[in-house]
């Protein structure tokens, strides 16, 4: 019998073993063409010569600290085992003669310029950012990237990219699906000619950020009341990923940064198409909304925006306050709501949404007034929103 017992829990240990391997064999994670790697060591594959360059340059200074490791503690323990004390040899003073002197100088002289020489090259060339075909502002706030186009085909366009909601979804319910881009899937990417050097100036409007893509060796800070530059000239198109690389607050891992690097046909087609959305989407300030069409138009701009943070349900989460119910939403005077979308609060963990046009903020505003158990039927006009920035 005990036989028997134990062949049955061996099966059964077997067989409950296959099932999480199976489970974990369907849910595992791929690499990501354009960003991490699964068990990745080494730097991401390079797609800009300024990456190839860092690469050739890591296992350059790589070589040579090996090799200087190897001759120093080879010869440290080399002395240490053949002149020890229990085999007979004596300490001794030894005189210092100035080739001695003059050889361990004039070498880690020689050893630093050497590796300073190709280091200063690439540094020159990582900040050479003149004759760009394409400049990019890209403005870090808290969290998501704003980028316009300033020079160069797409001159105008600009949009804002936020973490995809599924995405912040799956982050939320603390048992993410296994997902090869996770938590680096973005909503509106940044979309580039390959083959064009792409000046990217950065800044930001709260605290620091940085702007990186490991793939195109880039990583520049966006800080607050600063301009800082770099650039990139990816040699092939696809996806390409990144992250801000900087500690911006609570919600800093939702902070991605997609590339889009396209051929020129399909750059010029995505700026076309880009410059005839925004020209359907310009607003008038000026122009006076009824109820209806502005909760229509809030419904997409809380999705796109509030969602992430307040719940589809306005209920919030956490330290998130509720708009259902919220006194401010409620209030009569719609001037204490704009202030805080305009302004911030609770030192910035209310951020500002200045970014937003005056339609965008009134539409917002009064669908939140509008919506769940807020039936207050009040309506924010855009000129209410561009009279309070002034």
């Amino acid at each position: 019998m005990q036989a028997l017992r134990a062949a049955r829990n061996a099966v059964g240990l077997a067989l409950l073993s296959a099932g999480v391997w199976t489970s974990a064999a369907a849910q595992k994670v791929n690499d990501l063409p354009g960003g991490p790697a699964v068990n990745q060591l080494n730097f991401a594959p390079p797609v800009t010569k300024i990456a190839e360059e860092q690469h050739w340059l890591h296992w350059f200074m790589m070589g040579i600290c090996a090799v200087i490791f190897v001759i120093v503690f080879g010869v440290m323990f080399y002395s240490i085992l053949k002149h020890r004390k229990s085999v007979g040899h004596q300490s001794q003073a030894l005189p210092e003669p100035i080739w001695v002197e003059l050889g361990w100088t004039i070498v880690p002289l020689l050893i630093v310029i050497g590796m300073a020489l190709p280091a200063t090259k690439v540094l020159v060339a990582q900040k050479d950012t003149t004759n760009a075909d394409v400049t990019i502002k890209a403005v870090g706030m808290q969290w998501k990237w704003g980028y316009e186009y300033i020079k160069g085909e797409g001159e105008g366009i600009g949009f804002l990219s936020t973490l995809d909601t599924s995405h912040r979804v799956m982050s939320n319910s603390g048992k993410p699906e296994a997902t090869d881009d996770y938590l680096l899937k973005v909503d509106n990417p940044l979309v580039v000619p390959v083959g064009k050097k792409v000046r990217i100036i950065t800044t930001a409007n709260d605290v620091i950020h940085a702007w990186m893509v490991p793939a195109f060796g880039v990583k520049q800070d966006a800080i607050p009341g600063f301009v800082r530059d770099t650039w990139f000239r990816a040699e092939k198109t696809g996806d390409f990923y990144g992250q801000c690389a900087e500690l911006c607050g609570k919600e800093h891992a939702y902070m991605p940064i997609h590339v889009k690097v396209v051929s020129a046909e399909e750059y010029s087609a995505w700026v076309g198409e880009k410059h005839k959305a925004m020209a359907a989407a310009a607003d008038d300030p000026s122009k006076v909304w009824t109820l209806t069409d502005l909760v229509k138009r809030g419904e997409s701009v809380y999705a796109a925006n509030c969602a992430a943070c307040h719940q589809a349900n306005g209920k919030g989460a956490g330290p998130i306050k509720p708009l259902d119910g919220s006194a401010v939403v409620l209030d009569a005077d719609k001037g204490k709501m704009t202030h805080v979308l305009l302004n911030g609060q609770n030192n910035g963990a209310m951020p500002a949404w200045k970014q937003l046009s005056d339609t965008e903020l009134a539409a917002v505003m009064t669908y939140a007034k509008n919506s769940w158990s807020n039936k207050t039927e009040q309506i924010v006009q855009p000129a209410e929103v561009q009279a309070a920035r002034k």
